[in-house]
């Protein structure tokens, strides 16, 4: 399981707009081979910007190799059409999170 975390700021007064565009954009990825699921998380910043709105997307691919697939054939149509909303009134961050290991809460004690 390869995690693809894409970090966004967006101008407070699009967040609403951003947020339903949002839902729908991830759903058209996870229609994409190899995407399993996904989270949308609102960042809890401890010295937020007050201009400004931080949405998290945890992109869960079934392996490495269907994130470089998606990234070679579907990523430039796909961040083109967030820029054909949004453009110069977001920003977003990429990276890809490989998984060492899993470690559960013991829930004997």
């Amino acid at each position: 399981m390869t995690v693809y975390e894409v970090s966004i700021d967006i101008d407070i007064e699009l967040a609403a707009d951003y947020r339903a565009w949002l839902a729908g954009h991830v759903r058209e990825l996870l229609a994409l081979p190899g995407f399993v699921s996904a989270q949308v998380f609102e960042i809890e910043a401890e010295t937020a910007d007050p201009e400004r709105v931080g949405l998290v997307v945890h992109y869960r691919l079934s392996n490495h190799e269907a994130l470089v697939r998606y990234l070679a054939e579907h990523a430039p149509t796909m961040r083109a059409k967030a820029d054909a909303h949004f453009l110069g009134r977001y920003s977003a961050r990429r990276r890809v999170l490989n998984p060492l290991c899993e470690i559960l809460a013991d829930d004997s004690q």
